[in-house]
């Protein structure tokens, strides 16, 4: 399934959550869901790479076809996530694609990422 094979309503519910995760984070999210080729994880590298922020960006690559979900953070991502959090999101995503939930996942997905690398509160400031 291509990004093209999403309805309107759909891609309304993926961008909404990408601005709300924007909102929390503070980072930039993107979405690409189509083939990635014979190596999905250099090829969602690339994508990550292209992106005008990189190191401030967190894109989640899905190939429905293959099967791969693949996701990439940013240098100043990974000073608020961790691996461990982001392998949970993987886990939790592909829980929802299994059951033919392809947007709830990335929904799903977008929000935890967000929720899990937002900045601790500063509760004194000097």
């Amino acid at each position: 399934m291509g990004v093209g094979e999403f309805n309107s309503a759909e891609r309304f519910q993926i961008d909404e959550a990408i601005r709300g995760a924007e909102q929390v984070s503070r980072f930039e999210f993107s979405v690409f869901v189509g083939r990635s080729g014979a190596d999905p994880r250099a090829f969602a590298t690339q994508l990550h790479n292209s992106l005008v922020a990189p190191s401030r960006s967190i894109l989640i690559m899905l190939d429905p076809a293959s099967r791969v979900l693949e996701i990439v953070t940013g240098g100043a991502v990974r000073r608020n996530i961790t691996d461990q959090e982001v392998e949970l999101t993987t886990l939790q995503m592909q829980s929802s694609f299994a059951n033919g939930d392809l947007v709830g996942g990335l929904r799903r997905g977008i929000q935890m990422l967000a929720d899990h690398a937002r900045a601790p509160e500063t509760l004194h400031a000097e």
